[in-house]
């Protein structure tokens, strides 16, 4: 049944349309979405559904200081973030995708973490959090959640966030939005730590390094 519908898709005006990667060297935090919907292939930008509050998300939760929209996914870098694919095929929602399409998709995807260092990988939606989990055997049995997660990805540590689509019924907007602010909360306090440990090695240990270490720890709470 999925090569039926994938062949039917495949005659579609955006089926052969691929959204570029918006990351730069430098970057702090990668999202990182399942595949494009059709109306981000068509438009050529990320999280571009009507429904979609990624940009709106960004942007009350403080990770960005201004209000964007899909439009401006190429602005992305400016803030230290990028934005990619774990598919990079177009589709109507991913029941249309294949099981050899996400293992290729891991396999580019790790080659792009190890190439561009991010601290943190931000996987849009807990679906694709799952699929990374059955990959690395690594759930052990407990409950996914959005938040900061025990994994690592060629060094970058993997933060979850549910997916902000209108069509999530799983998450209020309120709970979507408690978790991009845990992410923000996530990033400053990586800042204080790498801020904290250059202050160490210029001058040893000092008080305001000190307190900004500790004061870290209470980001990477998992639910």
């Amino acid at each position: 049944m999925l090569n039926v519908t994938l062949m039917a898709n495949d005659t579609k005006p955006w089926a052969h349309l691929r959204l570029k990667d918006r990351i730069r060297p430098g970057v702090r935090v990668l999202f990182v979405g399942i595949n494009p919907g059709v109306r981000s292939a068509e438009t050529g930008h990320h999280f571009a559904g009507y429904s979609n509050r990624f940009w709106k998300l960004l942007y009350e939760s403080g990770l960005v200081p201004e209000p964007i929209s899909y439009r401006d996914d190429g602005r992305l870098p400016e803030w230290g973030f990028g934005v990619t694919n774990l598919i990079a095929r177009p589709s109507p929602g991913i029941d249309d995708l294949e099981p050899a399409e996400y293992l290729k998709g891991w396999s580019i995807l790790e080659r792009k973490i190890k190439k561009f260092k991010p601290g943190v990988v931000a996987f849009v939606g807990v679906t694709l959090y799952r699929s990374f989990c059955l990959r690395a055997d690594a759930t052990n049995g407990k409950k996914l959640c959005v938040g900061i997660q025990p994994q690592t990805i060629q060094g970058a540590r993997v933060f979850v966030l549910p997916n902000p689509s209108g069509r999530n019924a799983n998450f209020s907007y309120a709970e979507m939005l408690a978790a991009f602010g845990r992410l923000r909360t996530a990033v400053r306090s990586r800042r204080a730590r790498a801020g904290a440990k250059g202050a160490r090695g210029a001058d040893g240990a000092n008080g305001a390094g000190a307190r900004g270490a500790n004061g870290a720890k209470g980001a990477d709470a998992r639910c």
